[in-house]
């Protein structure tokens, strides 16, 4: 018997579209882009020879068309690993739940996910200016942590050896770490990218280290960080979706990366907000690769 969705667990307008993104499963592509700010959205879909649709609801903003050939939607997701989850399981509704009877669809629908974002460098060898691609996120947020089936898709031998060398606080979330596909990183990181380990926490400032008017309760934690090695694995940069991305696409049966182009480095205390140059050229690599 196939698995019934009532309404209160997935909404559906009354036009056909999914509650938050406000897309309809016809417009939505296998290959898709995830940017933080949804203004990038435009700036993406202008390399497009062809646009479809374009839909704003809430903070959320998509547009679906053509590169090259390749039919990809790119999605303005908003910042936060807690909009990931929206985002994620909407999309594998549109993807694979019949919306008419609100029954699973008989056949699987595999999506490809690349988010294309900024971060902050944690080490010598990620200064601002580069790109990462996240082999590994972790997940600072604990969402991951509310699923069934967290522990098949997580490095459970990195989470523990992370959990010591930071002396990690019973008043934390359970830190989570999960792999990107492998398949989708050889195809979008190339020779060119640094393969790096993400963490993405649940704050820009306090969860990552920094400290304005509110002092740290663990003011080592970056250090810590830094010089955490596991199996000649280092944490390279801190941003704030990775991780959901990671794991709920993993769960979900999805493909999926993170790519960062780095906008600060923590280590050298030096920023760059005026990125634009650099962020086109990471936008047109991924589409040539996606």
């Amino acid at each position: 018997m196939k698995r019934y969705f009532a309404p209160s667990e997935l909404l559906i307008e009354p036009n056909g579209a999914i509650y938050h993104l406000g897309v309809k499963p016809e417009q939505l592509a296998d290959k898709v882009i995830l940017v933080g700010d949804p203004n990038r959205v435009p700036k993406v879909a202008a390399f497009f020879d062809t646009q479809e649709c374009d839909i704003s609801a809430r903070e959320f903003r998509t547009i679906t068309g053509t590169y090259k050939g390749k039919r990809i939607s790119v999605v303005g997701t908003g910042i936060g690993c807690d909009n990931i989850d929206i985002v994620v399981n909407e999309l594998d509704a549109l993807a694979n739940i019949d919306f008419a009877t609100r029954t699973e669809k008989d056949s699987f629908r595999r999506l490809e996910l690349v988010r294309i974002g900024t971060c902050g460098g944690l080490q010598e060898y990620t200064p601002i200016g580069s790109f990462i691609c996240s082999v590994k996120s972790v997940g600072f947020d604990g969402l991951l942590n509310f699923y069934a089936g967290r522990n098949d898709v997580c490095d459970l031998e990195f989470e523990e050896a992370f959990k010591k060398h930071l002396d990690w606080s019973p008043q934390l979330c359970a830190p989570y770490t999960v792999p990107a596909d492998r398949e989708l990183v050889e195809r979008i990181a190339k020779d060119d990218m640094v393969r790096g380990v993400t963490i993405s926490c649940g704050g820009f400032f306090g969860p990552q280290g920094r400290q304005l008017r509110v002092p740290l309760a663990f003011p080592r934690q970056n250090e810590l960080v830094e010089t955490f090695e596991f199996e000649g694995q280092r944490i390279t940069n801190f941003e704030m979706e990775s991780s959901a991305l990671a794991g709920l696409a993993a769960l979900m049966g999805h493909k999926a990366v993170t790519t960062c182009l780095v906008i600060a480095n923590r280590r050298a205390k030096e920023a760059n907000i005026d990125y634009n140059a650099k962020m086109k050229e990471l936008i047109l690599t991924v589409l040539e690769r996606i």
